[in-house]
């Protein structure tokens, strides 16, 4: 999962364009920078933040690199390696997660590919400015009007005037996206434009506050989009919503000779044979295009349904809801889920996560989430991070993505589900939600060749959690990720985090500090009133029921032994290694159903069946992760 973006060396491009760089007259703030721009090269000024909205909402990262190689508001692209990793190649997790049919580790991948144009924008930004590379990436202003001299070049290249009309600025608009398909390009540019006729207005994360003015009776040019000649979008009955731009990529599926037998998914019949209770968010841990070509590889030890890009958040689709992929390391949570992975790199931070990503990703879970009557909240829309490992033995191999950088409050807002509080200030249990923009806990972790060196100061949904209720207390601990040692700082290491959405029942409170129920032991976060990192979320929680000291936890709830026919071998459902005692409460986030689903054959005959137990099962907020309980065990009230 470390595999992070080589960047090039700094350098100075040849100036070509003899347009000499405006050093001396920069903009004092971003607003200024937008419209010093979009004056020297003829953009619209509302066009200029459009863009800039969709790719980075204004926001400059002091010069840091994205997860596809873009830097500043802008977002242009430098890409020196164009890495083809994936996290599914990294680590010791076996993918479709189920201990009786292990997986062959992944083969080896090619490491580097031809660096697509769209990921060497600031190379033609350079030439176009007369900036340097440097200047590009660190400065605010210089990087604003590289991304306006590129708008400017599209529209020229297109024969298409430099009006102050935005709606003649279309085909630009959707150049400026990357996007090789007629369908991506068209969704980022009516985003785009969409943005222009509605008007924004936020703070960035440096403090910049910056504002597009709503333009109600703006229209769009369609004609500039059609003289770009980009590939049509291939739909082959995808299941998308209408209002993203999604293709069929489809995932390979063929047998193979043994020990690999087949690859890359199992054939199902969902939601009639089994529901569909979970959608699985992960990044990539590498870039779209190779990735792809690894969903395609039947060869490939992993696989998922959908993949989201990141400059424009176009949608590939390559595997069939109604089939199994193995993407999330536990075949039940595999059984009963559908995976997406989104274009980037866990450690470079959320800011990066472009808007683009952010809206095409949350139309797509909220299509899925009301196709197949999945509950918007984090219990079900699911980290690949809040996944359980199946058994002991597995839980330490358990991948992290996609990270404490993702933005869960503003992705549930975009899917019209925002996270709410609900009870009064002493309510007994709490959800887990600091403002984004301004919590940013120190990490280490996210320098490739330095990793032991501290992250730049981002934005987070996660908050540390600590043995006590003082700032220098250590990390609480998790035996099952780390048995014989202390929780980590790392940007990779969850132990001692909880994350925005995420609920659980309060154990204590002192002063500024909360306690929750956490893997077993209290865990103190700081929560001040004058700026609270948690809301009251009153709900239901279990607890052992009395007479038990302590209660087994489950990573999956497989059926009893007796539901299993003859011709199916049992699973045996084996407690993790954590302790659940008496007195310590856990929220709940409803049953589970006690279901094995047997699926080891290339065709879908006899062999496929779903085992159903009698045994009911409960999932609850263990730690970090979902874990669950046997109903019979606990005892279920009301924390208001």
């Amino acid at each position: 999962m470390r595999r992070l973006l080589a960047i090039s060396a700094v350098a100075a491009l040849p100036l070509t364009s003899g347009i000499a760089p405006a050093h001396a007259q920069d903009p004092v703030d971003r607003q200024q920078a937008f419209a010093a721009a979009a004056q020297e090269f003829k953009v619209p000024e509302s066009v200029l933040l459009g863009v800039s909205y969709l790719e980075s909402r204004w926001e400059a990262h002091a010069g840091q690199p994205s997860n596809d190689a873009g830097f500043g508001p802008m977002h242009l692209t430098d890409a020196a390696a164009y890495t083809a990793s994936n996290h599914h190649s990294d680590g010791e997790e076996d993918a479709r997660g189920d201990e009786s049919r292990p997986l062959p580790a992944p083969e080896p991948q090619p490491s580097t590919v031809a660096i697509p144009a769209s990921l060497r924008t600031m190379e033609k930004a350079a030439q176009l400015t007369g900036e340097t590379h440097e200047r590009l990436r660190t400065d605010d202003a210089a990087n604003i009007r590289g991304g306006a001299a590129l708008l400017a070049d599209y529209q020229k290249a297109l024969g298409a005037p430099l009006s102050d009309n935005p709606a003649e600025w279309y085909g630009a608009v959707a150049k400026y996206s990357g996007a090789q398909e007629a369908g991506a390009a068209k969704f980022f540019a009516d985003e785009v434009f969409a943005t222009i006729k509605d008007g924004a207005a936020r703070t960035t994360d440096d403090g910049q506050r910056v504002a597009l003015p709503a333009v109600p009776d703006l229209e769009k040019i369609e004609k500039w989009l059609e003289k770009l000649g980009l590939r049509p979008t291939r739909k082959d009955g995808v299941e998308c919503p209408a209002s993203v731009s999604c293709e069929w990529i489809p995932s390979a599926y063929q047998e193979l000779p043994p020990p690999k037998d087949y690859g890359h998914y199992d054939l199902a019949n969902r939601p009639f044979s089994q529901k569909i209770e979970y959608i699985i968010i992960h990044d990539m841990e590498g870039y779209f295009a190779p990735s792809i070509r690894m969903n395609q590889d039947p060869t490939y030890g992993a696989s998922w349904q959908y993949s989201v890009r990141s400059s424009d958040g176009h949608i590939a689709q390559h595997i069939k809801g109604k089939d199994v992929a193995w993407q999330a390391g536990n075949w039940y949570i595999n059984a009963k889920s559908i995976g997406i992975e989104h274009e980037g790199f866990l450690a470079e931070g959320s800011t990066w996560y472009t808007e683009a990503m952010y809206r095409s990703s949350a139309r797509l879970v909220r299509y899925l989430a009301f196709r197949y009557g999945i509950p918007l909240d984090r219990a079900h829309i699911l980290g690949h991070d809040n996944v359980p490992g199946t058994l002991p033995t597995t839980v330490k191999q358990m991948h992290e993505d996609p990270g404490p950088f993702w933005d869960w409050a503003h992705y549930f807002q975009l899917m019209g589900a925002p996270l709410h509080r609900f009870g009064g200030p002493n309510s007994g249990s709490i959800m887990i939600k600091p403002d984004f923009a301004t919590n940013k806990p120190y990490f280490y972790g996210c320098d490739r060749k330095n990793p032991q060196n501290a992250c730049p100061p981002l934005p987070a949904s996660t908050v540390w959690l600590r043995t006590e209720p003082r700032a220098d207390a250590p990390l609480v601990k998790d035996i099952g990720k780390h048995p014989t040692g202390e929780s980590l700082y790392s940007v990779y290491d969850h132990s001692a985090r909880a994350t925005t959405g995420q609920r659980y029942a309060v154990a204590d409170r002192q002063g500024d500090w909360t306690a929750i129920w956490y893997l077993g032991q209290k865990a103190w976060f700081f929560n001040p009133a004058s700026a609270p990192t948690a809301v009251p979320s009153a709900g239901l929680v279990v607890t052992p029921k009395p007479g038990k000291a302590t209660v087994p936890v489950y990573g999956r709830a497989y059926p009893e032994q007796e539901a299993y026919p003859a011709d199916i071998p049992y699973q045996a459902v084996t407690p993790l290694q954590y302790t659940f005692s008496a007195g310590e409460k856990y929220t709940l986030a409803g049953p589970a159903p006690a279901e094995y689903y047997r699926a080891v054959t290339f065709t879908m005959d006899q062999d496929h069946k779903v085992v159903r137990g009698k045994t009911k099962y409960l999932q609850i907020q263990f730690g970090h992760r979902v874990m669950f309980v046997k109903a019979d065990d606990v005892q279920v009230t009301f924390s208001g």
